[in-house]
């Protein structure tokens, strides 16, 4: 949990209203199925099957244990979660000892895409989240083949300034 943030808070989308707050044990399954809700994620194997729970929940003690980091839900008024993500604050050396905060795992439900959630959550994050943490700056990789994510992330003033590569283990 990055402790300097101050949440929850509300979030406003297309003339709704909505809440942005850090994600529980009981969010747990509507997690799972966020992170299922997406094509690209099924293939790496976030497919929301309950006999995943338990690995699941582990991730989230960890997440939640870790004062580096934070989970986020955005909910509607009947505290139904729509939206998450994962923050992470990494103090660096380069940048001369800058800050950074990493967004990861951003997903909205299918039927609220278009809805401005996302973009309330992103203008959240540079607006409200960095500052509070004093990151200098907000950074995020998105897979290759999320051309959507792509364009909206860049409609939002973020720049594909790198190429990211990772390595599975195991």
């Amino acid at each position: 949990m990055i402790n300097t943030l101050h949440l929850p808070v509300n979030l406003i989308a297309k003339a709704k209203k909505f809440t942005l707050r850090r994600a529980t044990d009981s969010d747990l399954r509507t997690l799972m199925v966020l992170l299922a809700d997406d094509p690209i994620s099924a293939t790496r194997g976030d497919k929301a099957d309950d006999s995943d729970a338990a690995a699941y929940r582990s991730a989230l003690s960890a997440i939640v244990a870790d004062p580096s980091n934070d989970l986020l839900v955005v909910v509607n008024e009947t505290d139904d979660p729509l939206a998450t993500m994962q923050l992470t604050r990494i103090p660096g050396m380069a940048r001369r000892g800058s800050t950074r905060l990493l967004i990861e795992a951003v997903r909205v439900r299918s039927d609220y895409r278009s809805s401005g959630i996302g973009s309330a959550m992103m203008r959240w994050v540079t607006g409200s989240a960095a500052p509070s943490i004093e990151a200098s700056l907000v950074q995020l990789t998105s897979d290759e083949g999320r051309q959507d994510a792509h364009r909206f992330y860049e409609r939002l003033g973020f720049v594909g300034s790198h190429r990211g590569f990772k390595y599975k283990v195991g």
